[in-house]
């Protein structure tokens, strides 16, 4: 049976691996489902080649046969991608796989096309039965030139994953939320985009052939004279060209993709629709965001924007480094809505790519879903964006069918939105809980409405609460449960992310935040959390976070948070004048003197000079004694190091007071106090705090806490011991830190060797040792570090 595109022998070719379709015959019942629904999409009979036949030489263990080539002459190829399929040595991969990959790209359509709708898609189509192994992925993305793009059957369940069957006993179980019947239909209609686009690409090449079959060359009578003349002014042309050209024409540079939204503008004659507005802003923002190929600047940045009296658009833009702008408003009169939305490209001045003025009565989500979906792709399609086939279900799906849900989600995600611009707001707080869990009330099943209750929920916590056994317990639950009934849910993996890494289970921390990015790439919290991570295992990927994250979240306030821990990151690896950098820039945003002057006497520990570091620090407190927690801790510890021990009680005590007042808890300086007052003469009550101090340490050793899994808390119980005078418990501790910390501060290697708690045995030969082992660790991270930084060009910038 021939091709409805002249000159190929199939439409479709499947190919499969034979043992992949013995047992339960998944393969013939994939493609007989593929069949009967090819029947109801197209008008025309699609011809579908799918070898059951042993003898027919195109079976793994057979011989070549000659007629396969013919055979692979089809449109679309669909490989069944199955755990054993990518293998080298296989028949499948290496003479149907590899084989189509080639023909395609060498015939007169090639292997990638351009899609009606202004995408790209290739003619192979993967449909993946079970999750791949990485070296199995990455053997078929090198094959394929890029990301694997599929059509998934794959049924994920605890310790599951195997082919979806077309009768799922329990269908509602499958972790991966798809359904048999659907992804067939999917194959099909992506069988019909790719087809569409093919016949009308035959259709242009038969007009192309016609016109140039229907000239017929004639010898002009002055052929010669012409082919002289035409010799001159081509070489006129060329001297010109040599000389002039070059500086008329620049190569045309291919701007970014990076974009910011602007807050919408709400037309509804009542304030009472604000949230409706802002939710629509939302959604447009997160459908952006959910590209990979775009920058997306998260809302907190364009909050500042929020007044219609705000600066023009080149303005904003340059302000936000970014090359486009997203514009829009719009009001709710009823139930119905109207919209207007604009992309500007916003360079010097504004130009105006695209507007649109859509009008929809609101009779379900699928309303609000199919206008946000289509601005993102329209969006996409305009800045010649191609959005893969996963990005573009995630633009398409619709969060719950119920439309009172979704209004209330709105609406306690714009409270909750109130509590982070001002912590203090708690009748904010209170309202995003309950209307999260009125959320649910109409639809249990809403996934995102459960990470905004586990973020509640994790606000509700308390420093007393860090040492409890069931810790974060409930919030994990509730992002099991947001992600149980989507799997793609990006919040929440950001959530469990936070949790695993506080409770000092980094690997599972580490999948889930990158899981966060797979569904959001433009998700500044998650580089942000993703940089503390790396804070105690790497320095150069925990800076290149928080880059990432200064990239996608503009708003001045949190900028100046994070380039103040970019510094503190340059600080830990050794580079002073890179941490003075941020320093400034962090002062030039936020105009804190008393946050520079905090900053810079941290950053003098670097090279020892504590005197300098107090200085400094003193300076900050004087400029503000209200704000000043962290700072009477530096002060003290400084006094304490120059062994001025009556001026550093002065400021223990002044700090336990802040603290107390604050109601806020910081064990880490407990043992510090205790030598301040042990060395004033207090002992009894110095060792209270000693004896507090390893009654802490021992529990997050127990639990398994962030603090002992960076391993400072035996660095801290050594100190305590070996001040106390047991040398084996301070050696013991000692030994698992060496042992284990394989990233090391600049500070620790500058205050471990005069640290006074090990005066007791600072010269002694194993004190020695390890303090040169920590020395070294150190200077090799710091090298890594210089040397990633010339790389990159940001050494001396």
């Amino acid at each position: 049976m021939s091709s409805i595109i002249e000159g190929y022998n199939y439409d479709i070719f499947i190919s499969y691996r034979q043992k992949d379709n013995k047992g339960d015959r998944w393969v013939s019942e994939f493609v007989d489902s593929l069949k009967t629904e090819l029947e109801s999409t197209f008008k025309e009979e699609i011809s579908v080649y799918f070898d059951i036949n042993p003898t027919d030489g195109l079976l793994e263990t057979d011989s070549v046969d000659k007629s396969l080539k013919d055979k692979l002459k089809c449109l679309i190829f669909i490989p069944i991608i199955s755990r054993t399929y990518c293998d080298p040595k296989s028949y499948a991969w290496q003479h149907e796989f590899c084989a189509f990959n080639k023909l395609a790209k060498e015939d007169k359509f090639g292997r990638d096309i351009k899609l009606t709708g202004g995408n790209v898609a290739s003619r192979i189509l993967p449909i993946k039965i079970h999750d791949l192994d990485p070296e199995d992925k990455a053997l078929l993305e090198n094959e394929m030139g890029g990301v694997l793009r599929s059509v998934e059957f794959i049924y994920k369940s605890a310790g599951v994953n195997r082919p979806s069957r077309a009768n799922e006993d329990h269908p509602q179980d499958n972790l991966n939320k798809t359904y048999y019947r659907d992804q067939i239909n999917k194959v099909a209609n992506a069988v019909k985009e790719i087809i569409t686009a093919l016949k009308k690409q035959s259709q242009h090449l038969e007009e192309d052939s016609k016109q140039n079959l229907g000239v017929k060359p004639t010898l002009q009578k002055n052929l010669i004279s012409k082919i002289i003349i035409g010799v001159v002014i081509t070489l006129i042309l060329i001297i010109l060209g040599i000389f002039f050209i070059p500086n008329l024409i620049k190569p045309t540079k291919q701007l970014e993709k990076s974009i910011a939204v602007l807050p919408f503008i709400n037309d509804s004659p009542s304030d009472s629709n604000k949230y409706f507005i802002n939710g629509i802003m939302e959604e447009v923002l997160n459908n952006l965001m959910k590209i990979k190929d775009f920058r997306v600047l998260s809302r907190t940045s364009t909050d500042q924007f929020k007044s219609t009296d705000r600066p023009t658009i080149p303005e904003i833009a340059k302000k936000l480094g970014v090359n486009y702008i997203v514009e829009g408003s719009g009001q709710k009169i009823g139930n119905t809505f109207i919209l207007r939305v604009q992309l500007i490209a916003a360079d010097k001045k504004e130009k105006h790519l695209w507007a649109e003025r859509y009008e929809q009565e609101i009779k379900d989500v699928k309303d609000y879903v199919r206008i946000q979906s289509q601005i993102a792709q329209t969006i996409a399609q305009e800045l010649k964006v191609t959005i893969t086939p996963e990005e573009k279900l995630l633009l398409e799906k619709t969060p719950t069918n119920s439309l009172s849900a979704y209004n209330l989600y709105q609406i306690g995600r714009e409270e909750y939105r109130k509590y982070l611009s001002n912590r203090s707001n708690q009748e904010a707080f209170k309202k995003a809980e309950s209307y999260y869990l009125k959320t649910l009330e109409y639809d249990s099943a809403y996934a995102i409405a459960y990470s905004g209750l586990a973020v509640v929920i994790m606000n509700k916590y308390s420093s007393e609460d860090y040492l409890s056994e069931n810790w974060l317990d409930s919030v994990i639950l509730f992002c099991n449960k947001a992600l149980h009934y989507d799997n793609k849910e990006f919040w929440a993996y950001r959530i469990r992310g936070d949790c695993y890494r506080n409770l000092g289970i980094p690997d599972k921390a580490l999948d889930d935040y990158e899981s966060s990015l797979k569904f959001n790439p433009s998700a500044a919290d998650t580089y942000y959390a993703m940089a503390n991570f790396y804070e105690d295992y790497d320095y150069i990927k925990s800076i290149s976070c928080y880059q990432k994250c200064a990239l996608l979240n503009q708003d001045p306030v949190f900028l100046a948070m994070n380039f103040n821990f970019i510094g503190n990151a340059f600080a830990r690896a050794g580079f002073k004048e890179k941490a003075e950098h941020y320093a400034k820039e962090v002062l030039i945003l936020n105009g804190d003197s008393a946050v520079y002057f905090s900053s810079l006497s941290s950053y003098e520990i670097i090279t020892g000079n504590f005197t300098k570091s107090l200085e400094f620090a003193l300076k900050s407190y004087e400029l503000n004694s209200t704000r000043a927690y962290g700072i009477l801790n530096v002060i003290a510890n400084d006094y304490a190091i120059l062994g001025q021990v009556k001026e550093s009680l002065d400021y223990y005590q002044r700090y336990i007071a802040n603290r107390e007042a604050r109601g806020i808890l910081n064990h880490s300086s407990m043992y510090n106090i205790g030598y301040a007052l042990w060395e004033n003469g207090y002992r009894k009550e110095a060792e209270k705090y000693f004896d507090d101090f390893i009654e802490y340490c021992n529990k997050v050793i127990l639990l398994g806490r962030r603090y002992s899994k960076s391993y400072d808390v035996y660095y801290d119980l050594a100190a305590v011991y070996a001040f106390k005078g047991y040398k084996e418990k301070a050696y013991e501790y000692l030994r698992t830190y060496n042992k284990n910390k394989k990233v090391i501060s600049s500070t620790i290697a500058t205050t471990f060797k005069i640290n006074p708690f090990f005066n007791s045995i600072r010269n002694e030969s194993e004190f020695q040792q390890i303090v040169s082992d920590v020395e070294a660790k150190y200077q090799a991270e710091h090298d890594r570090v210089k040397k990633w930084l010339e790389e990159q060009g940001m050494l001396y910038n």
